[in-house]
């Protein structure tokens, strides 16, 4: 997935500078999932400062899922369903590529209930390109277009691409304690 990023800062005498463009360093296409990819321009630790010259936080294995407070910004690209229920998918194949691509993330993903995952967070869901359907573990499913937004509050859920094309989506993930109450 090629993401164009663009990065501002300040220099010296405290005036607005791009201080890094490019592809976001942090993305992949899987090889075991044609048309399935994901990058991660950016991400907040929990009480960000600013900074003149931040350094880039997308590099390392550092977890997806954002800490309480903290932000992870992710692109995703959904390849039709389809994909998935070809004679030639190999799921394990599928989980060992995506394990060390998406450390904090595949861990959530329930391995009897395909598709299925809970993170801590409140996510920001925009759809950019294709339809998408939420699906929610009650079985409740919603049709989502480009420009629809989704606000999900650290719900069980799966996305389900039921057309012939990808589908983009742009989360903003911010980390969240569970109340216990």
């Amino acid at each position: 997935m090629q993401i164009r990023r663009f990065v501002t800062g300040r220099d010296a005498a405290g005036n607005s500078i791009f201080i890094a463009e490019g592809p976001a360093p942090r993305a992949k296409a899987f090889d075991t999932i044609p048309g399935h990819a994901f990058a991660q321009p950016w991400a907040t630790p929990p009480l960000p400062a600013l900074a003149d010259r931040p350094a880039d936080p997308t590099l390392g294995n550092a977890s997806l899922v954002p800490a309480p407070g903290g932000t992870s910004f992710l692109i995703v690209t959904f390849p039709p369903d389809s994909v998935m229920a070809a004679p030639s998918f190999d799921p394990a194949a599928a989980a060992a590529e995506l394990g060390p691509a998406l450390p904090g993330l595949a861990e959530a993903f329930e391995p009897d209930a395909p598709g299925m995952h809970t993170t801590a967070t409140i996510d920001y869901g925009i759809v950019l390109d294709g339809e998408i359907w939420l699906e929610l573990d009650n079985g409740e499913q919603r049709q989502l277009h480009a420009t629809d937004v989704v606000i999900q509050h650290g719900t069980r859920h799966a996305w389900r691409n039921k057309t012939g094309k990808p589908a983009t989506v742009a989360f903003v993930l911010i980390g969240a304690s569970r109340n216990q109450a």
